[in-house]
């Protein structure tokens, strides 16, 4: 009779603590309201556990009397039935993330988050360089209004402590303005070690009154900042509207994109440079000049280097 017990004891040790049916990772969603009952029916049903009664049972006896929390969570494979127990009442939930990468236009941050199917609600593009480019988490069933509002008050918050911080003599006179530079800057060059003297380039224009002449701001009128997909055409270079600064001085409109934090804080300290122009150089970088003839000298580099190439 007591081996018989003990048998039986060393079964359910077995059962409840070793290792668990579940051959790979899966996700269970224990919606508000659910019972232990019908948690244990989706877990059997995922193949988590031998069986659902027996949960129920183990759980009420050996479990504890902590609820199950409401959330999404993640069954790592082979979880015994008391750490998944564990696991649904302690509320790690699982965690998903969003992630609005650098340059990024407003239009492509309302896609990215229409896309995300486990969001709810629907959702307006932010205002253009409202929202701080990072990666952001989120659970199934999250509100797609809240995440943008998550997003933006990052923006906020992180502008104004750069601001704060500014180098003094700079070109921009507010937040704003420093926003909308770093956007182009944004825009100008991916390669981070020249971000400062890019932003000292149009630092130094601002300063003397000379047309920022960035490409970025022919297209964001035409595309909303998405690539344009084809040269830019002598006409659109020439269109007078708020944002091409080929066809006026000082500072577009708004932002063309959404900065990250490097590009901002260039802006607000800029590279220690006279340099007044800048041409690709075929490395992915640029070559700076101070001066109109340097300048000039750059550019027959840059087309003589894509005439070789046959571009």
């Amino acid at each position: 009779m007591l081996l018989a017990l003990g048998a039986s004891a060393g079964l359910i040790a077995q059962e409840w603590r070793g290792r668990g049916p579940l051959v790979k990772p899966t996700r269970i969603e224990v919606r508000d309201g659910a019972t232990l009952a019908q948690t244990a029916t989706q877990l059997e049903q995922a193949g988590a556990i031998y069986s659902a009664d027996r949960f129920r049972l183990y759980a009420r006896v050996l479990g504890g009397s902590a609820p199950i929390k409401v959330g999404e969570f993640r069954i790592p494979a082979r979880a015994s039935a008391a750490d998944i127990l564990k696991l649904l009442q302690g509320g790690r939930t699982l965690q998903r993330f969003i992630t609005v990468p650098e340059g990024w236009p407003a239009v492509l941050v309302k896609e990215r988050l229409d896309a995300m199917k486990e969001l709810t609600g629907t959702v307006d593009a932010p205002p253009e360089g409202s929202v701080l480019p990072d990666s952001y988490s989120f659970e199934r069933g999250d509100d797609r209004a809240a995440i943008i509002a998550r997003m933006r008050d990052a923006m906020t918050n992180y502008l104004a402590n750069a601001w704060a911080q500014r180098k003094p003599g700079i070109a921009v006179k507010t937040p704003e303005e420093a926003l909308i530079l770093a956007s182009i800057v944004e825009k100008e060059t991916g390669k981070p070690s020249e971000r400062r003297l890019v932003a000292a380039v149009y630092s130094n224009r601002l300063k003397q009154g000379i047309m920022l002449q960035a490409d970025p701001t022919i297209i964001y009128p035409i595309t909303r900042g998405k690539p344009l997909g084809r040269r830019i055409l002598l006409s659109e270079v020439r269109a007078r509207n708020a944002y091409n600064t080929y066809a006026m001085t000082g500072l577009p409109a708004g932002p063309i994109c959404n900065p990250g934090r490097a590009s901002i804080d260039a802006v607000l300290d800029p590279a220690d440079s006279r340099a007044l122009y800048f041409v690709a150089d075929g490395t992915g970088g640029h070559a700076f000049a101070d001066t109109l003839e340097q300048h000039n000298a750059n550019v027959r580099k840059w087309r003589a280097f894509r005439a070789e190439r046959g571009i």
